[in-house]
């Protein structure tokens, strides 16, 4: 019966349901007969009674991540389970009553065991449908967005585990790479965008060893030209030599500094 019901079937019985109380009679002779073939059909009759109730329910967790489509099939094997498990007279509150915390149970379970894409804590599962449905009342109660404090009072729950439960959104479906942002540019290029700072550290990391190899004047030189920012002419003044002297220093260790560092890369 579980996958007649998934596929929405014609063929399990002839009799159409029009009240609570038509399909609490069927339950009642499903219970009674011990023909299979009958009791089968019998349940299926309820089953596609209750389909709006499934859909329902199913509704109260669409936008949460999951496709309407797999949520009302979720519930409608809800359903199944409440109609196989169902015995007519032992509750008195009838099917219904009985149905609803079956289905709502299996929604919760498969958010909790079907949907996580990284799994949290167990606590955090259970506390998160508290604190939405908690943020949802206040936000029609209140004609505003709840700050989390609020939320935290109205679920009962302790602040942070509060905070917790309201970013466990992306834990159901991560953000595609592909997914566009703000300024239309995809995650994905975002990632592959080149970091400058890798690319100073490989520089310093093949710079050091080359100016180390260098002659102490040199080394001066270099440092005076582009760290200190002196001209030719203040750096020949200040270690004694000429200012073409200075030039070829200068020419010769940066030379020699390139040929190190594409020697060692």
């Amino acid at each position: 019966m579980t996958g007649a019901v998934a596929g929405l079937p014609s063929g399990f019985g002839e009799e159409e349901l029009d009240s609570d109380a038509a399909a609490e009679e069927v339950l009642a002779r499903a219970a009674r007969t011990t023909d299979p073939q009958e009791r089968e059909e019998l349940l299926a009759q309820v089953v596609l009674y209750y389909l709006p109730l499934a859909r329902s329910l199913a509704g109260r967790y669409a936008h949460r991540g999951e496709a309407m489509d797999d949520l009302i099939q979720v519930a409608r094997l809800g359903l199944v389970h409440a109609v196989q498990r169902y015995r007519p007279g032992a509750s008195g509150k009838g099917f219904a009553a009985f149905a609803v915390p079956t289905v709502l149970g299996e929604l919760r379970r498969h958010f909790r065991d079907h949907t996580w894409a990284v799994r949290p804590p167990r606590r955090l599962q259970e506390l998160r449908p508290v604190v939405v449905a908690a943020q949802e009342r206040l936000t029609q109660e209140l004609g505003r967005l709840p700050n989390v404090g609020e939320v935290a009072a109205a679920a009962g729950a302790d602040l942070s585990e509060t905070v917790e439960a309201l970013t466990l959104r992306s834990a159901f479906r991560p953000e595609s790479l592909e997914a566009p942002v703000p300024g239309s540019v995809p995650l994905a290029e975002q990632l592959q965008e080149p970091d400058r700072r890798l690319s100073e550290l490989e520089d310093q990391l093949t710079v050091g060893p080359a100016l180390r190899e260098l002659s102490p004047r040199s080394r001066r030189v270099l440092r005076l030209r582009y760290l200190d920012e002196l001209s030719q002419r203040r750096i020949a003044e200040r270690i004694g030599v000429s200012q073409m002297q200075v030039s070829r220093i200068l020419a010769q260790a940066l030379r020699q500094v390139r040929t190190r560092m594409l020697s060692r890369r």
